[in-house]
């Protein structure tokens, strides 16, 4: 039912044709989830995703400068790296395009970094959010445990200028 095309999985017509069948059969279906007693209702939806593509060149370009690794997680597969905006890109598009203004994060720590569970001071120290609370082994090691830790950036990596100004924002830094 699935067949590969390249690095990627595509449904074969007959796949198509179970998970067509399957969303008619069980559309009015009604489930309870036994954890919850929550009833679960089979059924089709539409959703929106919205992406932002960094420019090639960009993205290459932080990677290079910051030896192609998070400096909070020590995450170095560049699959798995972000290039994370310090001075969001949305309310800030004019520093979109500029590499003081982005460091790479892997994936779990850009989330974390936007969500404004960590931050770094204009001395490159992780500083964390005191309501930060987490079961994960993970992100207590890379992030709560070293709380007040210098990460290391190169010397023509992140402008302190902007940590400041995003700093001044988080109530808790």
């Amino acid at each position: 039912m699935v067949e590969t095309q390249g690095d990627a999985y595509m449904l074969t017509d007959e796949g198509r044709q179970f998970v067509a069948d399957a969303v008619e059969q069980w559309a009015d279906t009604t489930w309870t989830d036994t954890a919850s007693d929550t009833e679960l209702i089979a059924a089709t939806y539409e959703t929106t995703t919205h992406a932002r593509a960094v420019d090639p060149e960009f993205r290459a370009t932080v990677l290079s400068r910051h030896d192609r690794t998070c400096p909070v997680s020590g995450v170095d597969h560049p699959g798995l790296l972000d290039v994370a905006h310090v001075l969001s890109w949305s309310d800030y598009p004019e520093y979109r395009a500029d590499v003081a203004n982005v460091l790479p994060l892997s994936k779990t720590h850009h989330a974390a970094f936007d969500r404004e569970l960590f931050t770094l001071d204009q001395d490159y120290r992780l500083r964390v959010n005191p309501a930060f609370e987490t079961e994960s082994e993970l992100l207590q090691r890379t992030i709560i445990n070293r709380a007040g830790e210098r990460v290391r950036l190169s010397a023509e990596g992140l402008d302190p200028a902007y940590l400041r100004q995003h700093n001044a924002a988080l109530g808790w830094v």
